[in-house]
């Protein structure tokens, strides 16, 4: 009775030790097929890579670690809710390109993409073609 007891506790954590591995490799699967849709006031922009050009026309890299201010916008929150329930949309849209702030925002990785999330009244200005 003693063995059968130790045999079938053995053979539940041999289950329950594969069961988690799966799961686990699950959720690495599933967070390459995640997106994000920002909340409220919130836009979610993509920043430029920061380079200077030469008027000869070579393209420098950044050197210092600041961060660049410029971004595309990638994506859009419904806008601002005020106390009456008024919703006011947000002038923005994805694709436009954008004036940033310095310092600010945050961080949001989604697999090797680097996105920044800002609200929409930190945005500096929107760049016109």
């Amino acid at each position: 009775s003693d063995a059968s007891d130790r045999k079938s506790c053995h053979n539940s954590n041999s289950t329950t030790s594969t069961t988690n591995i799966a799961t686990s490799i699950m959720f690495r699967t599933r967070a390459l097929f995640r997106s994000l849709a920002p909340m409220g006031d919130r836009v979610l922009v993509r920043r430029g890579a920061k380079e200077t050009q030469t008027a000869g026309g070579i393209i420098l890299p950044a050197s210092d670690k600041s961060k660049p201010n410029e971004g595309e916008v990638v994506a859009v929150g419904p806008g601002q809710t005020d106390v009456n329930g008024t919703l006011h949309p947000i002038d923005l849209k994805a694709g436009d390109k954008v004036l940033l702030p310095e310092y600010g925002g945050s961080a949001v990785k989604i697999g090797d993409d680097e996105l920044h999330l800002f609200r929409a009244d930190d945005i500096l200005g929107k760049w016109s073609d």
